[in-house]
């Protein structure tokens, strides 16, 4: 999104703008990184690194989208842009914009401990009218690759008005297994406990945790049967039936395997913004800050998988999710709708979000929270290890929760745990989880630790290991 915010910018200030992002070549990051060192620079727009840039009369930072988990840098140097940006104000005495229809539960509980002052906006921009929202029970209904006829009725409606309909499917890919009918084997990557992605373009199976890739059989290598099938939908099996469904409007298709190229973005946004009749299909990609004036429908094909998860933030996650994408629908003086497919219509968190929005739904997850002592009530870190041969990495963290488990008693120590996905690229995965209430408590038992990995026993015990300390971690995989 950064390109699109400074094309916003540039025709509302008059300023020396500079971008930072990932597809910069070096040279271009390091001409920007010196005209901002060297006070060239009035604005700077960049994701997560950017918060680093050297400005010497910064005056004030703005987080967009503040809850976005793409601001924790989730390996190498970790840190949270965040926080980052919290720290850099505070020592700087500056003030600093939180920006979020949909803030992160952290920055609530500042809100409601009076850290943070909270400014509302209460219209939408153009004073656009709030999407109307419709549950789809599918419990009885025959679906069609993820489509029910309740929805494609709706979708063929809003396109027959000449408008725009988003359908949003966060997996990508053709389908997300391959099985045999008749013996029941699953395509299973070799190097993680995870099943390969079904791919049509190119036609391969692929691993989307560790890249790896393989022709795609045509025999099962269990029992020889050529009865291999695609197991479930994806984007590009969803784009498949839809235009077999509506084969005289285009189906314009928006992940991570379509946008890889340099241009290939803006070509794409650029055939939405004609206005023309349309498809919108993709994953979060299409969820996040686009201005689509012509989409009066949107469309979300499977809502449950946030509904049941292991991961205590999968709730809040979900909700943001869906009002963001939902906030797609109805952004001038066009009348919205959102609709959810879902087989829990009456789920209780499910209805709160609908019938009271997204600000309740959070102050109920605060309150689960609470009662569990998990952040913002408590402050974790996760101590992630890793090797290929799993009784090390297992002894290793055992050994450490022997040592330092009664050490403080401020910190609970749980584990070793095995991360959800056990083995990834042929690598066994452990965890030993620090939590406290206090956070100066919990940061002196990390240091503790590492100081420990850091000594010759330490090194000795964690040979052929690799560990990392992650503090506030925001994925427990």
């Amino acid at each position: 999104m950064a390109p699109q915010t400074l094309q916003q910018l540039q025709t509302r200030l008059n300023a020396k703008i500079v971008l930072f992002h990932s597809a910069m070549s070096d040279n271009d990051r390091a001409q920007a990184w010196l005209a901002s060192q060297a006070g060239l620079v009035d604005v700077v727009i960049g994701t997560r690194s950017a918060i680093f840039t050297p400005l010497p009369d910064l005056g004030l930072i703005l987080i967009d989208e503040e809850h976005d988990l793409s601001f924790k840098q989730q390996d190498g140097l970790r840190y949270h842009t965040r926080d980052a940006a919290l720290l850099r104000c505070q020592k700087l005495d500056i003030p600093i914009v939180l920006g979020s229809a949909t803030p992160s539960l952290e920055t609530l509980q500042n809100i409601n401990q009076q850290r943070f002052q909270q400014l509302s906006l209460k219209q939408r921009a153009g004073e656009a009218k709030p999407p109307q929202w419709e549950l789809l029970d599918i419990r009885k209904l025959k679906l069609d690759q993820g489509l029910s006829k309740p929805l494609l009725s709706k979708i063929a409606q809003h396109l027959s008005q000449g408008e725009q309909v988003l359908i949003f499917l966060n997996r990508r890919g053709y389908a997300p297994s391959l099985i045999c009918y008749d013996c029941g084997w699953l395509a299973q990557c070799r190097h993680c406990d995870a099943r390969y992605t079904l791919h049509k373009f190119p036609n391969r199976l692929i691993c989307h945790h560790c890249d790896t890739k393989q022709p795609l059989p045509t025999h099962c290598p269990e029992c020889q049967s050529p009865e291999l099938h695609p197991l479930g939908i994806g984007t590009e099996r969803l784009q498949e039936k839809l235009e077999q469904h509506f084969q005289d409007v285009p189906v314009i298709r928006m992940d991570r395997d379509v946008v890889r190229k340099k241009g290939e973005l803006d070509a794409k946004l650029q055939q939405i913004h004609t206005g023309d009749r349309a498809i919108l299909l993709g994953t979060q990609m299409l969820a996040k800050g686009h201005h689509f004036p012509n989409v009066t429908l949107v469309a979300v094909i499977d809502i449950d998988a946030m509904l049941f998860s292991s991961d205590f933030r999968a709730m809040e996650r979900g909700a943001q999710l869906l009002v963001q994408v939902g906030g797609r629908a109805g952004r001038v003086q066009k009348k919205g709708s959102v609709i959810l497919q879902t087989f829990h219509p009456d789920h209780p968190m499910l209805q709160l979000l609908l019938t009271q929005g997204y600000v309740a739904l959070s102050q109920a997850l605060l309150k689960e929270r609470s009662l569990m002592q998990l952040p913002p009530f408590a402050f974790l870190v996760l101590l992630r290890a890793e090797s290929p041969i799993q009784q090390q990495v297992e002894h290793m963290l055992a050994e450490l929760h022997r040592l330092f488990a009664h050490q403080n008693p401020e910190v609970s120590l749980m584990g070793p745990i095995p991360a959800l996905m056990l083995r990834k690229q042929g690598r066994f995965r452990f965890q030993l989880l620090l939590q406290s209430q206090r956070r100066s408590a919990l940061h002196k038992a990390a240091a503790q630790i590492r100081l420990y990995l850091s000594s010759k026993n330490g090194r000795k015990l964690a040979r052929n290991v690799r560990w990392a300390l992650d503090v506030d971690p925001q994925e427990m995989v």
